[in-house]
């Protein structure tokens, strides 16, 4: 089971850390990912992590705002938003799965976490 957390409201600008805790399997074996949702329109492709933390993936969107990182001792995953966008906006859900190329393929979700950005 995938937890994701740390979702809220926060100003145009600001920083959030979203984490994803996983239960009752280790996950240290997965590659791991972020995807988002904004109302109306398809969930799409955030950023993802290696098993091992050693290779990441951002989306342009995250690129150069966003750090994926992840702590296998504490089976937790996580993604920093820096200088958010009301373009953010979304239920952003983590999932585990694997890594083929530059190319993440999600095999289990979590449920998502609500980000709200004010403009």
């Amino acid at each position: 089971q995938l937890q994701a957390s740390g979702g809220g409201l926060v100003q145009a600008g600001g920083s959030l850390r979203l984490s994803c805790a996983a239960s009752g399997r280790t996950v240290s074996n997965y590659a791991m990912g972020w995807f988002r949702q904004a109302p109306g329109k398809e969930r799409e492709f955030v950023a993802a992590i290696s098993s091992g933390g050693s290779n990441t993936h951002y989306a342009d969107s995250a690129e150069g705002r966003f750090t994926i990182t992840r702590n296998n001792i504490q089976n937790t995953m996580y993604l920093l938003m820096n200088n958010l966008k009301p373009e953010d906006t979304a239920v952003y859900y983590c999932s585990a799965g694997t890594i083929s190329g530059s190319q993440y393929f999600p095999n289990y979700w979590g449920q998502g976490t609500l980000v709200t950005v004010s403009s």
